[in-house]
């Protein structure tokens, strides 16, 4: 019996099966040279593997999302233009696809978004696509699965996916991987456990032993005893009766037993996303990140193909939908535009600054969403802010947009909302102004530790030192969500006495160990993936929030994380 220990849940569960290790073909690039003669042929091959691969997508898109945005890729030309010159100076069609494909993804790995840094993944999978299509290569290796087992695996794309009879499937293992990949968000949709970043899960498991897969613990078992399967079994009971206790909350609000409430929001990043989110009866959208409209196209998007995702966005919501404008940055290239190469592109040319250096840009973009406001309750954010000029500037944009439109006879909501992202540590110290020009904050966890810290959370080596239970951290919630709920003094001087929302959509508003403290410090809105929320609501609702301010405010005095830990019992 062998036990391995792993902190990356994708999707939680306990399930008990058979392994089953997925070995895809080995491909073997040919890197040699080819003569001016056989640039042609090469030429021709790659054509008909795209060709191949175009209408694959175009089957598969028609039942899963992901492939649409796969085939745009594989049609993108600026990866066609890159592969086709690098045949031209005499590679084979293997080697320029590969050469090309990791151009793309080293730009995809560097971004520090942890889900755009995922799709990293998607590259490879058109990548191996095409080069099976090169060779002849059937892509579905799980033909032979026709029973129930756990999946174990490098990692498992769309295209992996595509192949599997789920009836078959308990659970997934995959060596590499985030809680972002295709295959957590897939398992979180479908409910089945999974757990990735499992280091050595491959070289210690074969084919046919038996796994006990506790992903919510992060426990693996191969090949256990009796007695940890019996302990098991208890638990995998104890954790369905749990799940149907959670389900039943479903049409409850999340209410404190002394009656706070607050809101239960999802983020999400397209429109399918919103679909799968609803069914949790979510109190809105507190993110939605429009930079995959960019991301996922070959051109900037226009005014209406904007419009149209963000109106049905609107409509499938059915509440609050809160926009992000665009987010990318100097570490977040685009296909179809050059950035300049930033020594740090974490402090660079990125989010707010881009928008308002490219004006034109950004008007095309809140066109769209003021447009999109008339069919539903819209609020826009915008990322990145650390000045009350930038505030005022992207502000004014808005305003000139919103003449055009009035101008044109084009409807919108005149109240949309506009609000901002705290993120670093220059708009947790402007809080305070940044409250009387806002209608709301959404506090970004994510970047604000790594800021706060200065830790970059894509380095390893220091990955332990990125802790949003930081001090630090958790005193610039408070500052935040103070200066949203305090009294104050509009720009024109005018005494508004009204509080603002205060939201979180980094991923510590899904904390377990953190709910508590986020309600008595008083947030209002809880964003977060969707498969999150039953629990976190379950937290809420039976805690009281008089309990909860005395333990924030115990958290809040704190000076090392130790003490924290010590206080919360981790």
């Amino acid at each position: 019996m062998k036990a391995i220990k792993v902190e990356k849940t994708a999707s939680k569960g306990i399930v008990m099966g058979k392994a089953f290790l997925v070995k895809k073909p080995e491909l073997i690039i040919n890197t040699g040279l080819i003569q001016e003669e056989e640039i042609t042929r090469e030429l021709n091959r790659y054509e008909a593997a795209v060709a191949k691969a175009t209408n694959e997508l175009m089957e598969l898109a028609k039942t899963n999302s992901i492939f649409g945005a796969h085939l745009e890729m594989v049609k993108d030309i600026a990866l066609y233009d890159s592969v086709t010159r690098k045949i031209k100076d005499k590679y084979n069609a293997e080697a320029a696809l590969e050469e090309a494909a990791a151009e793309f993804i080293s730009i995809f790995e560097a971004m520090d978004d942890d889900y755009m840094r995922e799709r990293a993944a998607d590259i490879k999978d058109i990548r191996y696509r095409l080069l099976c299509n090169l060779n002849g290569i059937d892509l579905n290796p799980f033909d032979s699965i026709k029973e129930p087992v756990v999946l174990i695996a490098e990692d498992l794309t769309p295209t992996d996916t595509a192949g599997l009879d789920l009836r078959y499937i308990l659970g997934f293992i995959t060596r590499d991987g985030g809680v972002t990949s295709h295959v957590s968000i897939m398992a979180k949709g479908l409910g089945i456990p999974a757990l990735v970043g499992v280091k050595d899960i491959l070289k210690e498991t074969e084919n046919g032993d038996f796994i006990i897969l506790d992903a919510g613990r992060g426990d693996i078992i191969i090949n256990p005893e009796e007695e940890a399967i019996a302990r098991y079994t208890a638990l995998r009971k104890e954790y369905e009766k749990r799940q149907l206790e959670l389900a039943e909350l479903n049409n409850f609000p999340a209410e404190t037993k002394d009656g706070r409430r607050v809101h239960l929001c999802a983020n999400v990043g397209n429109v399918k996303d919103i679909k799968n989110a609803v069914n949790y009866n979510i109190d809105g959208i507190g993110l939605f990140r429009s930079e995959f409209l960019y991301m996922e196209n070959t051109h900037f998007p226009t005014e209406e193909e904007q419009f149209l995702v963000y109106q049905e966005a609107a409509k499938l919501c059915g509440s609050e939908l809160t926009i992000r404008t665009l987010d990318i940055g100097g570490d977040k290239a685009l296909s179809y535009y050059e950035f300049d190469k930033e020594e740090n592109p974490f402090l660079g040319w990125r989010a707010i600054r881009i928008s308002l250096e490219l004006k034109p840009m950004f008007k095309t973009q809140l066109r769209a969403i003021l447009r999109a406001s008339a069919f539903g309750q819209i609020r826009v954010m915008f990322p990145m802010i650390i000045s009350v000029e930038e505030l005022r500037t992207a502000k004014a944009i808005m305003e000139e947009c919103k003449a055009e439109l009035r101008s044109e006879n084009i409807a919108f909501d005149e109240n949309l909302q506009v609000g901002m992202m705290i993120e670093t540590p220059a708009s947790v110290m402007m809080a305070e102004d940044f409250a009387k020009e806002v209608d709301f904050f959404s506090i970004g966890t994510n970047d604000l530790t790594q800021y706060m810290l200065a830790v970059d959370r894509g380095n390893k080596r220091i990955a332990p030192m990125y802790n949003s239970f930081h001090p630090s951290v958790l005193r610039s919630i408070k500052r935040v969500i103070k200066a949203g709920h305090d009294d104050k003094t509009g720009h024109d001087g005018k005494n508004s006495h009204e509080k603002i929302k205060v939201g979180m959509c980094g991923e510590f508003a899904s904390e377990e160990r953190a709910v508590k403290i986020l309600l008595g410090l008083g947030l209002d809105e809880f964003s977060m993936s969707a498969a999150e929320i039953p629990n976190v609501k379950n937290i809420i609702r039976n805690t009281s929030y008089e309990e909860a301010v005395q333990l924030s405010e115990k958290v809040c005095e704190m000076s090392t994380l130790e003490e924290v830990y010590e206080l919360l019992g981790i």
